[in-house]
């Protein structure tokens, strides 16, 4: 239930020593102010980069084209950042619904997944684009080049079925294994001699139980002496990797996600080393997510996650000092190395994706792409990192986002707190045009990273199973009483949000506190027990682990269905749906908004029938923007505001 646009997502101060009399606009000569973006601008800004991958053909990586609502093709040539392949080739794997994996590069070029979901490969100059699979039943992602053989690795998902395969230039595909519910990208040995996966099996999600396995690579390109090798305890493996003949692998069976050496001969066995005890991944609801990799000579790069901000930390083979570098950023994806130089993707709160190059050995850093100002002429709102603390013994404490609006007055701020998707996924602090739109129009706003988010240990993240809708409903709330009792925000007037599972923390919030001034539901979840019985096969088992079985437990899926309660949302609500969603069906918002009209409600309602889930396109995106914020503007006025408005 996470929505995937493109790309997207480290704190840059604190709430310690901010003054309590943070105050807003009061919406004033807003549409006279020139400084102030507009919905379109806001969404039109939002250029993100990702799925980066280098190889001695060049460095590629895609880019979205807010215009189009699409991702393209880009390799840094000697001139700069070009695009590349035909104009119309938008490119998006659509495995697992999320996709990931859709580029890797070649010693002489890069192979790439099409809108389509067929394989194709373009040449490092960009004049020849050739089609390997005509599979029109099939979708393809997690691509990984063996440049030994010339073809390319990837999952196959068809039929209600994933395979691993391997397909060749002349576009012949050869299944290399089979028989798991679910495959990951593979990680291939330089020799091309060995090869690394992960699976796992219905009715798991990958971040709560997988296998890691290997094989041998005859010279026939087959896989012979395959073998699984478990975990010494339960958990989540992600992201294989060769540095040489020694394999690692990302494992959070002692409680986070941090490297492992894996020997292979004889009995073998899980080798650990010293590792802070920090999630180095987030939870992979893609294919083909970097978060380590070798830098040559013992040497590695990784990512930390600390209170929701990623840490870039280098260490030496020769010494093992570790130094951490990039700081100006506050995460980083698909960590490549090449040449003595670390590549990868970092996001910051100011500017936009930057490609990075950094010396593995000195740590210098150097943008060779984007990283543009975000906000030329004025002076973007700052993540601050905020800690809610525990409420009862043994409970946690959580983390999250405030960004203070940009005008003043002699009010306190109204809030807007935004719930994530996923909803086992994580808020960042990163540049987000759609919170910095809010602020430049007086409000505050706060994300949270409420109990089940990744980056804060498989414990946290786990805390959310049979417990959805409850233990994200009191973070949320208890998150708005700890900002509102600092002075940060005006506790009477406060709004929540979410998209897709993040729509159905805002439903349950509205309907189980009075708390909240209004709701705003963009492609929520309104009937678990309808999703489930229609969503994807990736999800078919994350309702049962999120609320528990209906058969064991009725009781819960009736409470936690905002459907059944909606006479008990008292408080404005707006929703937000696209007529070709495939994952919160439309039915979910149109019964919702049918129940909350035969209760005596009055919600606002706005149809897309163009978009999917998730809005892709720019001009809806930015209707969007604007209706919640003459929605917002309404509810957040007070009564001697309104008065004088009055003819």
């Amino acid at each position: 239930m996470r929505t995937i646009h493109g790309y997207s997502s480290g704190a840059e101060g604190s709430l310690a020593g901010l003054e309590s009399s943070i105050s807003a606009s009061t919406f004033a000569g807003l549409a006279h102010n020139k400084s102030v973006m507009s919905a379109y601008e806001a969404c039109a800004m939002h250029i993100q980069r990702g799925e980066l991958t280098v190889s001695s053909a060049g460095l590629f990586w895609l880019q979205t084209d807010p215009s189009r609502g699409c991702n393209t093709l880009w390799h840094l040539s000697d001139h700069g950042p070009v695009r590349l392949g035909p104009d119309h080739l938008a490119i998006r794997s659509r495995v697992n619904g999320y996709g990931g994996g859709a580029v890797a590069a070649s010693d002489k070029g890069v192979f790439v997944v099409g809108e389509d979901q067929q394989i194709r490969f373009i040449n490092h100059t960009g004049d020849q684009c050739i089609s390997l699979t005509d599979d029109p039943d099939a979708a393809y992602g997690g691509l990984v080049a063996d440049e030994s053989r010339e073809r390319v690795l990837a999952v196959r998902e068809a039929d209600g079925q994933q395979q691993l395969v391997a397909v060749s230039m002349a576009g012949e595909r050869t299944v290399l294994h089979s028989g798991q519910d679910f495959y990951s990208a593979p990680a291939v040995s330089a020799d091309g001699r060995e090869i690394a996966w992960k699976s796992w099996q219905l009715p798991d999600m990958p971040w709560v139980r997988t296998r890691l396995w290997t094989a041998n690579i005859g010279s026939d390109g087959l896989l012979d002496q395959c073998r699984d090798w478990p975990t010494p305890t339960e958990g989540s493996v992600q992201q294989p990797v060769f540095d040489g003949d020694q394999l690692w692998a990302l494992s959070d069976h002692e409680g986070w996600w941090q490297p492992w050496r894996i020997e292979t001969s004889g009995e073998g066995g899980w080798k650990t080393i010293a590792a802070p005890a920090r999630d180095h991944a987030n939870a992979p609801w893609q294919l083909g997510e970097s978060h380590h990799c070798p830098t040559g000579e013992g040497g590695w790069a990784r990512v930390r996650y600390c209170n929701g901000t990623g840490e870039l930390w280098l260490s030496s083979g020769d010494t093992g000092e570790e130094i951490r570098v990039a700081r100006d950023f506050g995460d980083f994806r698909c960590l490549q190395s090449a040449g003595g130089q670390l590549y990868c993707i970092g996001r910051a709160a100011s500017r936009l994706d930057a490609v990075l190059m950094i010396d593995a050995k000195t740590g210098q850093v150097r943008t060779i792409a984007g990283g543009e100002e975000a906000m030329a002429g004025a002076r973007a709102a700052l993540p601050l990192d905020i800690e809610v603390p525990a409420l009862k013994p043994g409970e946690s404490s959580i983390h999250g986002f405030f960004y203070t609006p940009k005008l003043a007055s002699a009010d306190l701020p109204p809030l807007i707190l935004i719930a994530h998707g996923g909803p086992t996924s994580a808020a960042y602090p990163v540049f987000n045009p759609q919170v910095q739109y809010w602020c430049q129009r007086g409000f505050a706003v706060a994300e949270i990273n409420y109990r089940g988010s990744s980056g804060f240990g498989r414990a946290f993240r786990m805390a959310l199973e049979g417990r959805w809708g409850e233990v994200d409903v009191e973070d949320m709330e208890r998150a708005a009483d700890h900002l509102a009792s600092f002075g940060l925000a005006d506790g009477q007037r406060v709004f929540i949000q979410g998209r897709s599972s993040g729509g159905y923390t805002a439903l349950m919030a509205m309907i189980g506190s009075r708390r909240f001034t209004a709701g705003a539901s963009m492609f929520g979840v309104t009937d678990p027990m309808r999703l489930r019985a229609m969503t994807h096969r990736f999800e078919s088992g994350y309702l049962d682990w999120l609320l528990g079985s209906p058969d064991e437990y009725p009781e819960r899926w009736r409470d936690r269905t905002p459907l059944f309660h909606a006479e008990r949302i008292t408080a404005p609500m707006i929703f937000f749906q696209g007529g070709q969603d495939k994952v919160v069906v439309p039915e979910q918002t149109r019964a919702m908004i049918e129940a909350m009209k035969a209760a005596g409600r009055a919600p606002e309602s706005h149809w897309f029938e163009d978009e999917g889930h998730g809005f892709r396109r720019q001009g809806n995106q930015a209707g969007m923007l604007e209706w919640m914020f003459s929605f917002y503007r309404k509810h957040s006025q007070k009564a001697n505001d309104q008065a004088e408005n009055l003819s």
